[in-house]
């Protein structure tokens, strides 16, 4: 199977199923976001704190698998340049469905997360990467290209998976109970049954993928990044929710050199990282 074409056809399903994160944002949210008063989503239920961002106005920003008309549309109306990066090509029609709405200016880019070689080395001031990393095979790719792709001084935004969510059997899960079923690192391809993926195909379903913290948080420092704050967060929906938060979202920066060759993890303004 090839994964990334299976999981753009699936998620061009979930659009026509109208999924949670899929649904583009009103224009009452752009109205407010140009006001000054926005926030956006990097996991289920918390807020990005806005002292995680640097000042938006002109800011070069990808949104990094982050389709949908929900992160790009809202960073778009507060100032920034948006670019919105997805593997799904009907995720990024509700982006510009949304800018064509509002009169919006952003750009949207059709690719697998894990190769961002359509931009140039530096493009960009932050990139927002939503929790979408888990229907990739391997995460560290991902963390080198933003790495690659981030000025320095620039600012990664990510939220993930907690892996310990992926040892549950799910369709147990779904229906309350929870049962430990599955060694880690999980995989759609080699931890289910055959019976079990079919029903992934039929249904239309993404296939998911766990990383283990090393992946996830140690795979950014490896990449070249400074982490500065994380936070963690539920999805009451989820019977696990109600144990432990099964997600996680991380700020971190793209070092600069100083003269002495030792790094530090200074914010830039907007005008500096030009």
């Amino acid at each position: 199977m090839h994964i990334v074409n299976h999981n753009r056809k699936a998620w061009d399903g979930l659009v026509e199923r109208a999924n949670r994160w899929t649904v583009p944002v009103s224009s009452e949210v752009i109205q407010a976001a140009r006001a000054g008063k926005w926030s956006i989503l990097l996991t289920p239920q918390k807020a990005i704190p806005a002292e995680w961002f640097p000042p938006l106005k002109d800011l070069e920003v990808l949104c990094l698998a982050g389709g949908g008309g929900q992160q790009g549309p809202v960073l778009a109306a507060a100032g920034a340049k948006v670019t919105v990066f997805d593997n799904s090509p009907k995720q990024l029609a509700q982006d510009r469905t949304v800018a064509d709405r509002d009169g919006l200016s952003l750009k949207t880019v059709v690719g697998d997360m894990a190769d961002l070689s359509c931009f140039a080395e530096g493009a960009f001031d932050l990139v927002v990467h939503p929790c979408s990393n888990s229907y990739v095979p391997a995460v560290r790719p991902v963390w080198q290209e933003i790495h690659r792709v981030l000025r320095r001084g620039g600012i990664l935004l990510a939220g993930f998976v907690n892996p310990a969510c992926y040892i549950f059997d799910e369709t147990l899960a779904n229906k309350g109970e929870l049962k430990v079923r599955h060694a880690l690192p999980y995989s759609d391809i080699t931890n289910l049954t055959e019976e079990e993926q079919m029903r992934l195909l039929n249904e239309g379903e993404p296939f998911c993928f766990s990383h283990s913290l090393t992946e996830l948080i140690g795979g950014q420092i490896e990449a070249g990044l400074v982490l500065t704050s994380m936070y963690e967060d539920n999805w009451p929906e989820q019977i696990l929710s109600k144990y432990m938060p099964g997600y996680i979202a991380t700020r971190a920066l793209k070092s600069k050199e100083n003269l002495a060759g030792e790094t530090e993890a200074t914010v830039l303004s907007p005008d500096k990282l030009k």
